[in-house]
């Protein structure tokens, strides 16, 4: 399933921006980048903005007659850039072909120049620009991650008899994300809608596991077949929160990324890092909902520190609103856009 975002660029600082920002939205490696676009699209504008993110000291150049450069990363091995520019297309696959087994990023410019782009373990990045009007559009397809479908989601909702309560969380959740998302596509940041989405829709898919009756997440008497079957999945994720429960769920069903987006969305003690922008959103958009209902972060704080009055959960209400109101800071400079 291809996640698809698009972007209008109106200048070159944009264009950094966005180039900047595709190195905050990496999961799975080795990662093939395409970037396809006429001269003076701006492909290597974007291409420099995204290795100074990845911590490449050098300056990236076209290596139209090197045809290939490398470049150290911090953390990400080595950025293998390939340009095809000159090539036919027999010269181009066969390059490409001959750096198959490259372990960290490889990028190619002028892409289209191969006989068909990858289908797999790609993000394939176009740049246009439109007659008549200044800038130029962008359009990133993720072909690197796969992602649950909504019947699937759907159907892990029946099958863990999710409350009902929960699940509309989960959905407010989804929108405020999808919101903030849009938000930060308007500045020119690259992110990953429908991934954002899934991940929010299941964020709280084991939710049971950290139920304490009283509180509003349990709001009536369960059933025998509710309780037996949230304490056959407690006992096989023994030892864990909900949050990285589902993580581990989502592992084993072949969304490993997904997993490590909400593996993070919660209190974590020691802290743990949220280095992609669909884990920041997540844990941020999660912060401002009292279930379905869109609060400031104070306005949480208030309403889970009285549901959680006299649990070790309330002991630890000022950490995370701590966290959140820092990564609020950070996304939001000049305060949150609602």
């Amino acid at each position: 399933m291809t996640d698809l975002v698009k972007l209008w660029l109106p200048d070159a600082e944009k264009t950094q921006i966005a180039g900047a920002s595709l190195a905050q939205t990496l999961y799975e490696f080795p990662l093939t980048i395409c970037l396809v676009g006429e001269l003076g699209a701006g492909k290597t504008t974007f291409l420099q903005a995204f290795a100074q993110k990845l911590g490449v000291q050098s300056h990236v150049v076209s290596p139209t007659f090197a045809l290939e450069q490398r470049h150290p990363t911090t953390h990400h091995g080595e950025l293998l850039h390939l340009d095809l520019y000159r090539l036919t297309q027999q010269q181009a696959q066969a390059l490409v072909a001959s750096s198959d087994a490259h372990p960290g990023i490889r990028c190619i410019e002028w892409a289209d120049r191969l006989p068909a782009l990858p289908e797999h373990n790609a993000i394939v990045i176009t740049l246009e620009e439109e007659a008549g009007r200044k800038g130029r559009s962008l359009t990133v397809a993720f072909r690197d991650l796969p992602l649950p479908t909504e019947e699937q989601v759907q159907r892990w909702h029946r099958e863990f008899l999710l409350p009902e309560n929960v699940v509309l969380h989960e959905r407010a959740v989804a929108l405020l994300a999808q919101k903030l998302g849009e938000y930060f596509s308007g500045r020119g940041t690259i992110l990953r809608p429908l991934t954002l989405r899934r991940a929010a829709e299941l964020h709280d898919l084991l939710r049971f596991i950290d139920f304490h009756i009283g509180t509003s997440h349990v709001q009536r008497e369960e059933t025998p077949e509710h309780r037996a079957l949230w304490q056959r999945w407690s006992e096989y994720f023994s030892g864990l929160r909900h949050e990285e429960a589902c993580a581990n769920f989502l592992r084993e069903q072949g969304f490993a990324a997904l997993g490590e987006i909400v593996h993070v969305h919660g209190l974590t003690l020691p802290a743990r890092e949220r280095s992609t922008i669909e884990q920041k959103i997540l844990f941020y958009a999660d912060k401002r909902l009292k279930m379905d209902e869109v609060v400031s972060l104070e306005g949480r704080l208030e309403d889970f520190t009285r549901r959680y009055a006299g649990s070790a959960h309330a002991e630890h209400a000022k950490i995370w609103y701590g966290e959140a109101r820092a990564l609020e800071s950070d996304l939001f400079p000049d305060g949150p856009p609602f």
